[in-house]
C-alpha cells in the first residue's frame, strides 16, 4: 500500500481524532451522534498511523513528499 499522507496531514488527523473522541464523550448528544464521532475518530487515527487515506487515494491526491513509498513491505 502506498503512503499518501504527509507529516503535517497526519498530525492534523491525530489532533482531529482526539478532538472527536473528547466531543463524543463530553457532548450531550444522541447515541448515534456519539458513535458517528467515535467511528470518524477511529478512521482518522488509523489513517494517520498507517499513512494512507482512502479518500486521498480515490481522488488521486497525495500530501506525502516522497513519491511511491510503500508501507509494510
Amino acid at each position: 500500500m502506498l503512503q499518501n499522507l504527509g507529516n503535517l496531514d497526519r498530525a492534523g488527523r491525530v489532533i482531529a481524532a482526539i478532538a472527536l473522541f473528547v466531543l463524543a464523550v463530553t457532548l450531550p448528544v444522541p447515541l448515534l451522534a456519539q458513535v458517528a464521532m467515535g467511528v470518524s475518530g477511529v478512521y482518522l487515527l488509523g489513517s494517520s498511523l498507517v499513512g494512507t487515506c482512502l479518500g486521498h487515494k480515490l481522488m488521486g491526491v497525495s500530501t506525502c513528499p516522497i513519491k511511491q513509498q510503500r508501507v509494510g513491505g
